[in-house]
């Protein structure tokens, strides 16, 4: 049995370490098969709490034609009680040999809970002594950051240049979570192994997602009209082109849809009266008219299906990383079916 925990607040990081455990431990097997994936929507109970036993449950249950399992628990953080660690650190001492179990203590999908619980010493110390391994992704301050941010670039296996490095600490600034998505552009477009200059991270840098808000996308699903919104995603997502290309387009619209849902349930039952004071909460500068339109949204979806949006938005998330064997597009064309299916349930 393998066993890891991974630790982090960066839902990019986060998401790279997770991706690369699964890679790791799946290899060449059949992840329909092998790979099962819980997330807090799955281990939530009837009265909203948050229960591990499906978790336990699914790393005590034996392979079916294949070798082992691989199980993975996200969303860890929301097992907050006592008696919920004790029956983790319980399944820890007593492992299933042929289930590899991978933990993540990270943030939960819900944007209102801002502040992420501190990692268990008991669950750390749980892991150890199981002969698990615990993996700390998230970022150090200070001068660490910088130490952090030259150690990643240097195990990417592109080759910056000293003018390359500075270009990209000036570039993703203290989102550290930005240079996944950029050393992923970088060597789609260069090539593994290829020499980067500070032209190339300007050329290849592109814009701060959040000044690239697809406005038309957003009404269209707004309004409810499926057919409406798949039209306008081979604008925003290539169908052709390099599987990075693909991919990270991919992820771009992704996180703007997440950044929108979020802002929308962020301002559920906060009592706003107007866009000056929804603006205010989600902290937009300039036009107020976001503001207004997330209010608008936030009110007409209701507390359950933006609940619905932000899993379907964690599900998409994880496809995007390989829990399906689907091209990026088809992954985002699910996603924005969905989201315009919920706009419309609810205009009824």
């Amino acid at each position: 049995m393998a066993l890891r925990l991974i630790v982090g607040d960066d839902p990019v990081l986060v998401g790279e370490s997770v991706s690369t455990a699964i890679d790791e431990l799946v290899g060449d097997g059949d992840r329909s098969l092998m790979l099962e994936i819980l997330t807090e929507a799955e281990c939530r109970s009837e009265d909203g709490s948050f229960d591990p036993t499906r978790l336990i449950d699914a790393a005590r249950t034996p392979p079916f034609l294949t070798d082992k399992r691989v199980v993975v628990g996200r969303h860890a953080s929301r097992w907050t009680g006592k008696e919920q660690l004790s029956a983790v650190t319980d399944l820890l001492g007593e492992p299933l040999e042929s289930t590899d179990l991978v933990i993540v203590w990270e943030r939960g999908v819900d944007p209102r809970v801002e502040r992420m619980p501190s990692l268990p010493k008991a669950l750390k110390v749980a892991v150890e002594v199981a002969g698990g391994t615990v993996e700390q992704t998230t970022v150090p301050r200070g001068s660490g950051a910088a130490v952090w941010l030259r150690d990643h670039l240097a195990e990417s296996g592109l080759d910056f240049d000293r003018g390359a490095v500075a270009a990209v600490e000036t570039l993703i600034g203290e989102d550290r979570g930005r240079v996944v998505g950029l050393l992923l552009t970088l060597t789609g477009a260069l090539g593994a192994g290829a020499r980067v200059t500070a032209d190339d991270v300007a050329t290849y840098g592109g814009d701060d997602l959040g000044s690239a808000v697809p406005w038309a996308l957003d009404d269209v699903i707004d309004n409810g009209n499926i057919s409406a919104a798949l039209k306008l995603l081979p604008r925003l997502v290539p169908y052709e082109g390099t599987q990075s290309d693909r991919n990270n387009a991919a992820f771009r619209l992704l996180a703007m849809l997440h950044k929108r849902y979020s802002n929308m349930l962020r301002l559920d039952g906060a009592g706003i009266r107007d866009q000056a004071e929804a603006a205010k909460l989600l902290g937009m500068k300039g036009s107020t008219y976001p503001a207004k339109k997330a209010m608008q949204q936030s009110r007409k979806l209701g507390t359950a299906r933006l609940a619905r949006a932000i899993d379907l938005l964690a599900t998409a998330d994880m496809q995007l990383r390989g829990t399906v064997d689907w091209p990026p597009e088809l992954v985002i064309e699910v996603l924005v079916a969905r989201l315009s299916n919920l706009s419309r349930r609810s205009g009824r």
